[in-house]
């Protein structure tokens, strides 16, 4: 059985964190960004840790 490859775009969009939590970005902050408020933008730009629920299959597209 050959080894299982890191997926290449969940490399690129997710960092582990030393407790073993997963970094990820807000969506919604690449263009059409005059109808949103300045708070909201503000709100998008600061990182937020991945939900419980998708953790596992997160984990597992960066296993390699």
């Amino acid at each position: 059985m050959p080894k299982m490859k890191t997926k290449s775009g969940a490399k690129k969009r997710f960092a582990l964190t030393g407790t073993g939590k997963i970094k990820r970005k807000h969506a919604y902050k690449s263009h059409i960004l005059t109808k949103k408020t300045t708070k909201r933008k503000r709100n998008l730009t600061y990182s937020t840790t991945v939900h419980k629920a998708d953790e596992a299959n997160v984990k597992e597209m960066l296993q390699g």
